[in-house]
């Protein structure tokens, strides 16, 4: 089968745009720089439909990053894929931005802890491994401070994200040579690898209706908490 799918990646500063035919990837676009993800992704869109002469209408289906990851970020990302996908009436597919990052690292013979820095001393973390050619879950991903999840793992681990680079020297201290870490160039979320993902969900019939197409936080917003904390103060003044 030939889907043209085009995914999007705006979970970290790192913003990715890609697009594939099938299991080929014709184009992808990444940047790591001090733009928005609103400035650059529908302009770097445009760009890769121009250079690849495709027009948006022969785009078979939309695949965008839900979470975790920024709080900004993701919900450019979504809203974007969103709005194209209600333009043109082709079919949403949702993937975890961990889960991608962990397939940037195939067949490895470790269980692969993607982490994504989650800051306030905490991390977005995702543990996977390669079985029969897939990439298996081995628990619900979770946001925690990353001495709480270095406790809990066990045996060798493969590490990969911005995450295991902000806490390198925290990982080795306390697994030692049980810790490995994928290339510098895997750490970086890329769109290829969402498509990758998405790719399979589509062929599947795994897509997601517009209403519940919204992005996966796990961690409250400070917005969110503000709120509760207001709410338990008034109720403690009530």
């Amino acid at each position: 089968m030939n889907e043209v799918l085009l995914s999007v990646d705006s979970s970290t500063s790192a913003g990715s745009v890609a697009i594939c035919r099938g299991e080929t990837l014709l184009g992808e676009i990444s940047l790591n720089v001090k733009k928005t993800h609103t400035d650059l992704i529908l302009q770097n869109i445009d760009r890769l439909l121009a250079d690849l002469d495709l027009h948006l209408n022969e785009v078979d289906a939309f695949a965008a990053v839900i979470g975790p990851g920024a709080f900004t970020g993701l919900r450019v990302g979504v809203s974007t894929i969103k709005g194209l996908a209600m333009a043109t009436g082709r079919p949403l597919l949702g993937v975890s931005s961990l889960r991608a990052l962990a397939m940037q690292v195939p067949f490895s013979d470790r269980p692969v802890c993607a982490l994504l820095d989650a800051r306030k001393k905490e991390v977005y973390t995702g543990l996977y491994r390669w079985k029969k050619g897939g990439l298996q879950s081995l628990g619900e991903e979770a946001v925690l401070p990353p001495e709480k999840l270095l406790e809990a793992l066990q045996g060798e681990v493969l590490f990969v994200g911005e995450g295991a680079v902000v806490y390198r020297s925290l990982i080795e201290t306390k697994l030692g040579s049980r810790a490995a870490f994928a290339p510098w160039s895997c750490n970086t979320p890329r769109a290829a690898s969402v498509a990758a993902l998405a790719l399979a969900d589509l062929r599947q019939g795994r897509t997601v209706a517009l209403e519940h197409f919204v992005p996966t936080y796990i961690r409250l917003s400070e917005a969110e908490i503000m709120w509760a904390q207001r709410d338990a103060e008034a109720a403690i003044e009530g």
